[in-house]
């Protein structure tokens, strides 16, 4: 699949852009000062499958307090600033990258005095630019649309070129989908800084999964977009798991397993309900990119097992489990799920053997 060709940064030790995978991002929600829970959310974040965090720096006490979560966190922090540069000034010394919102942050002297303190550690910059805090200038020309926002990043990243300073990553956020696609597309061909995808403010968890499949599984399979988030309101593990899912389901990167299972319909004969939730639940930790199959009836079933890694087609009261195409027991339907389970822990195996 074509990727735009983006220049290759690093935030702590995870590639963004070039030849990197596409990494997954999340925010806390708790108050940075609180070290303690900060740090329970930075490990949920890393143990639902994140690449990266960022953390708001607030205040003072916050960017006293992310000096000590910087130690024991498990993934590089980028530190979210808006509005005080200084707080940016303080916490250059030991995080892995700075968020600014230009919008906000003040005139040319301070974005200058943060892009310095970037310099002297190899710091990235992400400009985020949002639809609702755009420079007054930019909005009074263009109101709160596509051309402003190309506008305000063009502008900003140019101010930085000027700073000599070109380790920049970009977004262009939106609540509204078609907007947010559309900022990336022309931007896109305008430089070659790699894109953090997002929808902003996409709401709670089914708005936000609708909205940011629709927009960054849409500008992927176009090739754009180098690093990511899905804003979920207050999920930090939904936000990795729909996150790797559009990258699964896209076929842009594939991690973890891909489970097919047929709707429900009048045809079933089984509790396929129940057994797809069950092959959910107990294969999360699987990361090896397998195509598994859980089908209700005889009318697809067999079809998609063919396909299949591993797969389960459900008749009445019983059913076959198949490998590779190929019937490997013939069971009663409380025993299916067992069986399967056992066959796709030794294709997981195989797959590892022969990566």
């Amino acid at each position: 699949m074509h990727r735009y060709k983006t220049k290759k940064l690093f935030v702590g030790d995870v590639g963004v852009g070039g030849d990197a995978p596409i990494s997954v991002q999340s925010m806390t929600f708790s108050k940075t000062k609180n070290v303690k829970e900060t740090l329970e959310q930075i490990n949920r974040v890393y143990f639902a499958g994140g690449d990266l965090v960022r953390c708001a720096v607030l205040d003072v006490e916050d960017a006293a307090a992310l000096k000590e979560i910087k130690k024991e966190s498990p993934i590089p922090i980028i530190a979210d600033i808006h509005f005080n540069y200084k707080h940016a000034l303080r916490v250059a010394p030991f995080v892995d990258a700075i968020r600014i919102n230009p919008g906000n942050i003040g005139g040319k002297d301070r974005i200058k005095a943060v892009v310095e303190a970037c310099k002297d550690r190899n710091l990235p910059i992400r400009i985020g630019v949002n639809t609702g805090s755009l420079e007054k200038e930019f909005e009074e020309k263009y109101g709160r649309t596509v051309k402003a926002m190309l506008a305000s990043a063009e502008y900003n990243y140019k101010l930085l070129e000027d700073f000599d300073f070109t380790d920049i990553a970009i977004s262009l956020k939106s609540s509204d989908v078609a907007t947010t696609m559309q900022a990336y597309r022309e931007l896109r061909p305008m430089c070659e800084y790699p894109f953090h995808l997002g929808v902003t403010e996409a709401g709670t968890v089914f708005h936000a999964t609708v909205k940011s499949s629709i927009a960054l599984g849409g500008l992927l399979l176009e090739g754009i977009g180098d690093t990511m988030r899905v804003s979920i309101t207050g999920e930090l593990e939904e936000e990795i798991k729909v996150a790797k899912a559009i990258l699964q389901d896209s076929g842009v990167q594939k991690s973890g397993l891909n489970i097919i299972s047929c709707p429900t319909c009048g045809r079933l004969q089984s509790n396929l309900v129940k057994a797809v939730k069950l092959v959910e639940e107990r294969t999360r930790h699987i990361t090896a990119p397998l195509n598994v199959s859980v089908m209700g009836c005889v009318v697809n079933a067999i079809g998609e097992a063919k396909g299949a890694d591993v797969a389960i087609a459900f008749g009445k009261e019983q059913g076959l489990v198949m490998r590779k195409g190929e019937v490997v027991a013939k069971l009663k339907e409380s025993e299916l799920v067992e069986r399967f389970l056992k066959e796709l822990d030794e294709e997981v195996a195989e797959y590892e053997r022969n990566k």
